[in-house]
């Protein structure tokens, strides 16, 4: 498909399941040390993503720990194994949050942004995967079981607007942040996302055909899709923090054939099982809590301590900042 294939597999694939492999009931609910929705909710919803939980409650992760190394890891199993499945009590996180290797900006009492923290999260626990190494390359990196759950492949085409040329190149992912200014639903957004992009002045490019600078077209599409796809809607502007507060909608049932390189052919299907919602005027400000679907089907409300059973039109009902669909 244009992707180089790796030499070897750091996880074998075979061993990753997006179905719950035992249905248990509703986990406890987390305590706000400060200012902490933010790390309370995205740990929820990564709490009830069936892969990651599947592997992390298999063992095989504490069999191979070296801490230092796999702090992300052991936070995450720790909050699956003593905190969520084993008691009915609210919990909180005792670790501080510097020593998760998760990111040293972020700390208790003040207002920190879910998706940085996904991002650097998900992120950690790649680089666990991959002992801290970064020299590997891109087809290798790809094969660790955080890369198989969360991670796929864009391709962008530039094309030359003088002689047709096409380029190509592929860049991984483990989410999509998406605009929602010109759209009101989560496909418009993706049509959005995957349109060609014209020349607006500064879009130019060198074609090796041309031997010149020319106009170009650009258009990503999603090339491999991941087994969890996670969508961040870009409701915070870069400096001011300011929030585009829109209702977005999002279906419980997602394809994204359309979206992909390859266009045409068989469904390309998600299921919603998070959603993280924001609750305020501003980035610098505001509430994080989050909707889960557990393991026995039906779908909580987790806002720190507090867990109520919910119905599905009350979840897609939410002013969403995070969402996450599992294949």
């Amino acid at each position: 498909d244009g992707i180089a294939p790796p030499q070897r597999m750091l996880f074998p694939p075979e061993k990753i399941s997006v179905s719950w492999r035992r249905s248990r009931s509703v986990g406890a609910g987390l305590r706000n040390l400060g200012k902490t929705c933010f790390l309370n909710s995205v740990l929820q919803c990564l709490t009830y993503t069936p892969p990651l939980a599947n592997y992390l409650l298999s063992g095989e992760h504490s069999q191979s720990c070296e801490y230092l190394v796999w702090r992300a890891y052991c936070f995450q199993e720790r909050h699956l194994l003593e905190d969520c499945f084993l008691s009915s009590l609210a919990s909180k996180a005792l670790y501080p949050l510097h020593s998760l290797g998760i990111g040293e900006h972020f700390c208790y009492g003040r207002q920190e942004d879910a998706h940085e923290f996904l991002c650097c999260t998900v992120a950690a626990m790649q680089t666990a995967c991959l002992n801290g190494s970064s020299h590997l390359d891109t087809s290798l990196q790809a094969t660790t079981v955080i890369h198989q759950i969360f991670g796929g492949f864009l391709r962008s085409r530039v094309t030359c607007l003088s002689c047709q040329a096409v380029s190509e190149s592929y860049k991984g992912f483990l989410n999509i942040p998406l605009e929602i200014e010109a759209a009101s639903s989560v496909p418009g957004t993706l049509e959005q996302f995957v349109r060609p992009k014209l020349p607006d002045g500064d879009n130019c490019y060198k074609c090796s055909k041309c031997e010149k600078m020319v106009p170009v077209s650009k258009r990503f599409s999603i090339h491999r899709a991941p087994k969890v796809l996670t969508i961040a809607l870009k409701r915070f502007a870069d400096f001011t923090s300011g929030k585009i507060s829109k209702h977005v909608s999002y279906p419980e049932y997602l394809d994204l054939r359309t979206y992909m390189s390859q266009p045409v052919g068989e469904p390309v299907l998600y299921s919603l099982y998070a959603v993280l919602v924001h609750r305020g005027a501003s980035g610098h400000a505001g509430h994080y809590f989050c909707f889960t679907k557990a393991s026995n089907g039906r779908w909580y409300e987790m806002n720190d301590a507090l867990v109520e059973l919910r119905n599905m039109k009350t979840v897609l009902s939410q002013q969403v900042y995070l969402l996450f669909y599992v294949r």
